[in-house]
């Protein structure tokens, strides 16, 4: 597995939007704005069960994920992995500590949704 450099995470760990690829039935790349995290050195990204994007990884987990510096939006990372794992266990837990990276707020204030965290292994990663 490829270790998370320090750039990496500080990008991951800060305030800073996603933007996830995965790939349609018929190939075309979906991109979706999705809030992010780091669990030593895999990816984490919470959503909810049955949109597409979950569709197209339950169909092939690769996945790319593109971070800008919210500080200078010319700086950004780029990780292209698979996800590896998805488990519902603590997943209304992590997206509530989501809702307080982002929006400073003590409890995700959205639907209630069926809650999936993603594990995504980075394979290859790009820092520009």
């Amino acid at each position: 597995m490829v270790k998370l450099p320090e750039e990496v995470r500080r990008i991951v760990e800060g305030k800073n939007f996603a933007f996830l690829a995965t790939i349609m039935p018929n190939g075309y790349p979906q991109v979706s704005p999705v809030w992010i995290d780091i669990e030593g050195d895999y990816i984490l990204i919470n959503t909810a069960r049955g949109r597409v994007k979950d569709k197209n990884t339950d169909r092939d987990p690769r996945v790319s994920v593109a971070i800008p510096d919210w500080q200078n939006p010319y700086k950004y990372v780029e990780i292209r992995g698979r996800v590896v794992e998805k488990t519902s266990d603590g997943a209304a837990e992590h997206i509530d500590k989501l809702a307080y990276k982002y929006l400073g707020e003590e409890r995700f204030a959205g639907p209630r949704e069926n809650r999936v965290i993603w594990r995504i292994k980075p394979e290859k990663i790009f820092i520009r």
